[in-house]
């Protein structure tokens, strides 16, 4: 039923998450979670789905795949004028297309078993979705803190459901990073400070997504021309060589997001913005940061007529926090 639903993987595992639990305090202890003051706001609500949802002894974990959208990663990312989005924001926001199918899934077994308690998770509330989802034996947690399957890459959503039931479980996974550290050497901000250990202030996707205000100048030439996330990481596993493409049309890139250029995004009206990100994951970075992180983009472009007139049509924008950074990718290209 799973996979009639369009989810590749699927699996069943307990709620036994004391070792994650651990690894979660020392991370929030020490502050590397930036200001996603939510990470810490719930307890030990995270890591104990019981206390989440009471009488939940088991999770439903699957995986959907997105891999295979849009123009070449690599080609974007070595092409300064254009901007690279993450390839999950490339189509529409996945949330409620998971949470509707995962719905389905619980209604379906409801009609073999009979009713019972459960609910649905998809990023919508403080799970550990990764370990849960280690726990069912749909992939291991690899050194960039991204979840692997062995036949099928790093490339997919997850989602669950909490149920009451004592359902026979699936043999967690097993881990298979070896001696393998490309995700570390690649990380453009070096963000992965040792294997599983990252420090959300220096990623990429954070400062882009989560940040707010300002972004430190130091890391902003190292963004390169990516506006909305990144991908590096998992762009050079090579568990990657097994994953699926998938033609989810709901995916598939729209508004010519994986090849646009960063002059043509950064000419988008307020109004613009929310047309085009409506049912998109990038909605979430808020009109503000979407050209903030586009300013970075034009600072770190190649000093050329097009780039210049974009960064010179808002170079005295209403907004202080893109001003400033506009300002700063003037003065990358000396036009202070």
């Amino acid at each position: 039923m799973a996979r009639e639903l369009g989810f590749q993987r699927c699996g069943i595992g307990d709620v036994q998450l004391d070792g994650d639990a651990a690894h979660l305090r020392d991370w929030l202890a020490q502050g590397l979670h930036g200001s996603m003051q939510w990470m810490g706001r719930h307890g030990d609500k995270r890591s104990r789905p019981d206390l989440l949802v009471p009488g939940t002894v088991r999770v439903i974990s699957v995986g959907m795949d997105y891999s295979g959208n849009g123009e070449d990663p690599w080609a974007t990312l070595s092409d300064g004028e254009r901007a690279y989005v993450a390839r999950y924001a490339l189509g529409r926001d996945y949330h409620k297309l998971m949470r509707r199918r995962l719905q389905v899934l619980a209604d379906a077994i409801a009609g073999t078993v009979g009713p019972f308690g459960h609910r649905v998770f998809v990023d919508s509330a403080p799970v550990l979705e990764r370990a849960l989802a280690r726990n069912a034996g749909l992939g291991w947690i690899g050194k960039h803190t991204c979840l692997i399957d062995r036949d099928g890459g790093s490339w997919f959503f997850l989602g669950e459901i909490y149920v009451d039931m004592p359902l026979p479980v699936d043999p967690p996974a097993s881990a298979h990073c070896g001696t393998c550290v490309r995700c570390i050497d690649i990380c453009p901000t070096q963000a992965i400070t040792a294997p599983y250990r990252l420090d959300a202030r220096r990623c990429i996707s954070y400062l882009t997504i989560e940040h707010d205000g300002a972004i430190d100048p130091e890391l902003r030439p190292l963004i390169g021309n990516r506006i909305f996330g990144c991908d590096d990481c998992q762009l050079v596993c090579p568990w990657n060589k097994f994953a699926k493409t998938t033609d989810e049309p709901d995916f598939r890139a729209r508004n010519n997001l994986d090849k646009a250029t960063l002059a043509e995004l950064f000419a988008w009206t307020a109004d613009e913005f929310l047309q085009r990100t409506e049912g998109s994951a990038i909605r979430r970075s808020g009109y503000q940061r979407w050209l903030r992180n586009i300013a970075v983009a034009l600072g770190n472009a190649p000093t050329t007529a097009g780039v210049m007139a974009a960064l010179e049509s808002r170079r005295e924008s209403d907004d202080p926090v893109v001003r400033e950074h506009v300002h700063w990718a003037l003065e990358r290209h000396g036009r202070a």
